[in-house]
Formats: structure tokens, sequence, C-alpha cells
């Protein structure tokens, strides 16, 4: 006799700090409401939940109906909650000490909202490291659930992936759950009933169970789900094939944990599921690995070789970006002062901060994963600051330090005060790659360079790839769509040649004639702080950086009988109304001449200040010598479930003025608060 196969059941719901309340508003409506509401409805349908701290938090204040109703849920045994780190970090890419806090404060707030702890986590983006395992262990955390894909590259039969596995660390044991990816790719796109099916030949080819845990927002966010998962019943034909067939039964992962045994030892890769693996490399990589693959499955052997496809690994896009990295490494310097502070010092909003800070979605980016996202960024940065300020209270940082923070092989001289801190790279630029207020918990130098992604060679198909509406076949993945958000030509998608920061040169000899202007790449660190010296056939520029109160000040003095015609310095602000309503440009007489959105060019500026509602506060520039100024956007290219669409990362401004041999010329930067 056929014996009934278990459905595990899990959905992961996560929204990132600091994004938008009215896409998290929408995500609710469209998405995590109309899921609970439809599962309310059939108790004898059991299923697991994962719901990151910060978003619980949200939800808790916008929607405490549907949160009673989740509650009620959990109460009468329908639902298992898993646990995960509270504000949805990478655990792999923070110290021990955070997976633990992290770990631990979610599972408190899911305890005291929900009478259960859970034994059960997810781990964010399904990044596998054993490192992990000491922390899960210690927390209480029994088991996880990753893909099968990190089975099989382990060497593992597929056939067998049906229950869970016992792995160890230091001989600190967890159970692992494999998620299937035929699973993953079925629901809820395939058709209800051929779903169904589906998991019914699995019980009658002898399955103990089959494994899903997949994002929520898979049911109504993704295009096309809402009115295929809800207005057309998918979800609810779905739970009623499950229940009324003799073949399928529906448990959670604690009550399947506590009858089964392991099926044996394993020791997973470090990996994550294969579309990750694919996004985590450089641009000509990914679309060597691309090709490969698709080589693969069209010669049919893609599924026998698929474990030896590996890919790379996410924190590969530490080494990929440069801004990641630098926010990463900020992190954990953040992290390692706080671990010093007494019991006295330390504070529950100081961990806080630190928590949100390690978001994951800022740090990384493919078809999802927010670096793209100025927003996003931003309230990483936003924490990390106001961390810092709180640190700097009790356990002040030095205000000058040299230090090869980011481990790229190039010192960054610190410069602090206690409203400003800025950091200047030794790569030959002398640019500042941070410029952040205290006060207003905000880095002018968070902005993103344009980079070479493999996926802008879709650009050039002009129409959109529609997916099918026949309800009788499904719908497609976000995975294998192609739209665009924006009109999008080749050429906005070409990558910066130069990074982007805060006072990068270019000189030239013909003013105004931007063709001839060359960069200036050739500074070395002077023999005083702060100071920096290019120079050339007969010329010598040095460039020293001083902060005072909120006021930085940049003095460039220039001499030599060969000294070039003109010098052209460029900032890249990030601000952030971006080109929304808020950001503006105001002239010293009162004057409006445009927003951040558009471009500008001014002659004979002496000063310009650029305010900002959503910044609560306003960056002002002046100069000694008049300048020639030029502002436009710098946006970048990026790809999303939803389509390719343009970003404004930063307002890049260009000052020019020719030099005069033995004078100096005074740029200064001064942050103020909204009055």
């Amino acid at each position: 006799m056929t014996q009934p196969i278990t459905l595990l059941f899990g959905v992961h719901a996560h929204q990132p700090v600091g994004n938008f309340p009215a896409v998290i508003d929408d995500a609710h409506i469209r998405s995590y409401g109309m899921f609970l509401r439809v599962m309310e409805r059939y108790p004898a349908f059991r299923f697991s939940v994962h719901f990151s701290g910060w978003l619980l938090d949200v939800l808790f204040e916008r929607f405490p109906d549907d949160m009673a109703r989740l509650t009620a849920m959990t109460r009468r045994g329908q639902v298992e909650w898993f646990g995960s780190g509270d504000c949805e970090p990478v655990l792999a890419a923070i110290p021990h000490r955070d997976r633990v806090t992290q770990i631990a404060t979610l599972s408190d707030k899911i305890e005291q909202r929900f009478g259960m702890r859970p034994a059960g986590a997810w781990l964010t983006e399904r990044v596998w490291e054993s490192s992990v395992v000491p922390a899960l262990v210690e927390t209480g955390i029994r088991y996880v659930a990753v893909d099968d894909y990190h089975f099989l590259c382990a060497g593992e039969d597929g056939a067998k992936l049906d229950s869970f596995y016992t792995t160890e660390e230091n001989g600190q044991c967890l159970d692992l759950f494999p998620i299937s990816e035929a699973a993953r790719y079925r629901l809820p796109f395939s058709a209800a009933a051929d779903a169904v099916a589906w998991l019914e030949d699995l019980a009658r080819a002898g399955h103990r169970a089959s494994i899903y845990f997949d994002d929520i927002e898979k049911f109504g966010i993704w295009p096309e789900t809402y009115e295929w998962v809800y207005e057309n019943g998918w979800l609810t034909r779905f739970i009623e094939g499950v229940l009324a067939s003799p073949l399928i039964r529906t448990e959670t992962f604690a009550d399947y944990h506590a009858r089964e045994k392991t099926r044996g030892i394993v020791y997973l890769p470090t990996t994550s599921y294969i579309e990750m693996n694919e996004w985590t490399l450089p641009a000509p990589r990914a679309a060597a690995y691309h090709a490969l693959i698709e080589a693969e499955k069209a010669a049919g052997r893609f599924e026998a070789h698929k474990p030896f496809l590996r890919g790379g690994i996410w924190r590969n896009f530490m080494s990929r970006y440069p801004e990641a990295n630098w926010m990463h490494k900020r992190m954990l310097d953040a992290s390692q002062r706080l671990a010093t502070l007494s019991v006295a010092q330390h504070s529950p909003a100081m961990q806080e901060h630190l928590h949100r800070a390690q978001a994951n979605d800022a740090y990384w980016h493919g078809l999802f994963g927010g670096l793209y996202l100025p927003h996003l960024r931003r309230a990483v940065w936003n924490n990390l600051l106001a961390l810092e300020a709180a640190l700097a209270a009790v356990a002040p940082a030095p205000t000058f330090e040299q230090l090869d923070l980011d481990h790229d092989g190039h010192l960054e001289t610190a410069l602090r005060n206690n409203k400003l801190q800025a950091f200047v790279r030794d790569d030959g630029n002398a640019a500042l790659v941070e410029l952040s207020s205290l006060m207003l918990t905000h880095n002018f130098g968070d902005t993103l360079r344009a980079y070479a992604e493999a996926y802008h060679a879709k650009i050039d198909r002009a129409t959109q790839v529609h997916a099918t509406s026949d309800a009788s076949k499904g719908i497609a993945s976000a995975h294998d769509r192609v739209a665009f958000l924006h009109a999008i030509r080749p050429e906005d998608a070409a990558p910066d040649s130069r990074p982007r920061g805060i006072f990068l040169e270019r000189i030239g000899h013909q003013p105004g004639a931007d063709g001839m202007l060359v960069p200036l790449d050739s500074y070395r660190a002077g023999d005083r702080q702060g100071a920096w010296i290019a120079t050339g056939d007969g010329w010598r520029i040095e460039k020293t950086y001083r902060l005072e109160g909120d006021t930085l000040s940049v003095v460039f003095r220039a001499e030599g009988d060969g000294l070039p015609a003109l010098i052209e310095t460029e900032l890249n602000l990030a601000l952030p109304s971006c080109d929304g309503y808020g950001g503006r440009y105001v002239l010293a007489d009162g004057g409006i001449p445009g927003g951040f959105g558009h471009q500008l060019k001014l002659d004979g500026i002496h000063r310009i200040m650029l305010e900002d509602t959503e910044l609560r506060g306003a960056l002002r520039i002046e100069s000694k010598q008049p300048v020639h100024l030029k502002a436009r956007p710098h946006r970048t290219v990026s790809q999303s479930e939803a389509g390719f669409e343009k970003v404004m990362q930063a307002v890049c401004i260009t000052l020019a003025w020719s030099p005069v041999v033995g004078t100096e010329q005074h740029i200064t930067l001064r942050v103020s608060s909204a009055s």
C-alpha cells in the first residue's frame, strides 16, 4: 500500500530594513494578508512560517488584525515558527557574537508574541557556511532548511533528498532539511492540479517528504502572481487538492523532525542556491557560467552535471563591489568597537542599530538584493552612523588614523571629530570614499559606480517577453521574465572607468575643453596629516583635507612653471531625495536653478546649497575663487523581479578653475540640519 507523502510547506517573509512604508503596505495587502486569510480557512493544512523580526515589528504596528489572525493560527497548532537573525543578516557574514544576539533577539520576539520558541531557522538567501552551526546550536536551533542543491554539491543522491540529514561543527550537531528545487519552481507557477498530481506521483515513488520553503512574495507580489494565486484561486485549489488527496498529508517541520530519524551525516560545501552562485560572479565570468549552463541544458546533461557547476559564493559580492565591501568592513569595525564596551556602557539601542546595519539586502545584487537601491544602503549607513555617534560619546575613535580597513591594498586616512567623519583612500586619487555626518546619520559618499553586469546583454531586446496568460499552463517565474520599467539604451549601462568619490581631480591644458582633461590619479600622501601631493612636468599640486566642526575644508595649492591650465574636481554626493521633489539647488541669491535630477551649467559660482527635505538638512559648497560648475544626476541600470530600471545614485558636481601659481583654492562643504 502506498504511504502518504508528507508535505513540509514553509514560507519566508521579509522586507529590507529601511524599505518604503508604501512598499511594505502593498506587500501585505497583496501577499502576506491575503495568504493568511486563505490559510486561516483550512486549519488542517499545517505549515511553517518565517518573518524577519524587523518586518514583524512593522506588521504588528500597521496590521494588528492580521497579526492576531496569525497568532490564533499558531496557538491552534496550524503554524510553526522558524527563527533566524532578527534583521535578516547573512549569518556567515557577521561575527559569531552577533549571530548569537541576532538569533536570540528574534527567538525571544517570537516566543513573546506567539507563545512558541523556534526550533528551526531560515538561513538568509540559503547561504551556508559550516561556521554558522555553533551559533545556531547555542541559541536552541535544532534544524535549518537549505536547498537540495547544497546536498548535490556534497555528492548526495538526489533521489534520497526527501528527509533531513545531520551535520556537525566541532562536535555540535544540527539537522538539515533539503528544500526541493522542483517544488520551488512548481509552486505557485504550475497549475494547482498539476502540482497536487506531482506530489502524488512522489508518494507513489516512495518519497517520505516533499520539502518546500520559499519566499511568500511569490504568492502575490511577483509579477502576475496576485491574479493567479488569489483572483484565479490557485492557493485555494492547491490547499483543497492537498487536503483531499489520500496520498498527501501536511505536517510541521517540528512534528516531522520529532518522529523521524536522520538519514545520516552530511557535510555541505559553502554555497547558496544555484541562481545566487551565478549572480556572485563578475560580469564576464557570469556570462561564461550562464552560457555553460545553457549549453549543458541543450545537450541534456545539466541535471547530471549540475552539482559540479558551482559558480561563486555569496561573499564574492564583497570583492565584486568595493562599495559593499566598504560598508561591510565599516560594520565589522563598529561591531568590534561595541563588543569592547563594558556592560554599563552598552545599550539596547546600540545593539539594535548594529543589527539593522547587518541587514543583508544592501550588501548584494542579483535578480534580488538591494545594493543598487540607495534607500536600502542608506538605511545601513543611518544605523551604522547612529551606532557610531553613540560610541563616540563613550569611547571616541581616534581623530586621525591610517589603516587598510577594507583590505584592498590601499590605506585609508580617517579624519574624525564629533560631527563629521571623512575617509581618504590612498589609491592615487586621494578622494573621499566616505564623508559622514553623525548629526544627520548620513554618508554623502554612499554612492555606487556604474558596473558592467552580465544581464545588461538583455537590454538590446527591444520588446518585453510576455509570459503566457493561459491558466491551464501556469505563469512564468521572475527568473524567466525580461521586462523594462524604463526606456533603456545600451549606452545607459556603460560602466564607469573610475570609482565614484568626492574630490576626484582631472587636469587639462585647454580650459573648457572637456576632452582634453585627464584623470589626476598620481597623488601620494604628503608629510602632513591630511595632505596629498601630485606632481608632473614642472608642476606640483597639493591637496589638503581638514575637518572643523560641521565643515570639511579642502585646500588646493598649485606651484610650478608648467601648471595645467585647468583643474577640475568631481564631487559625487549621495542625497536621499535623489531626483524626487525634496532635493534642489539653491544659489547664493536664493535662486533655484533646478532639482537634483536636472543638469546645470553655471559660471562664476562661489556658493551653492544642496537642500534635501528627506535628509532634513543641507550641504553648502563654497569656493574661495569663482568656479565653473556643472551638475548632473548619476544613474545606474539594474534589474529586479519587476524589470530593468534606471536608479539615481548621486548628484555629480564638477567644479573647474584655472590655478594661479602660489595661490590657494579653498573649497568647503558645510553640513547643516534643517531649522
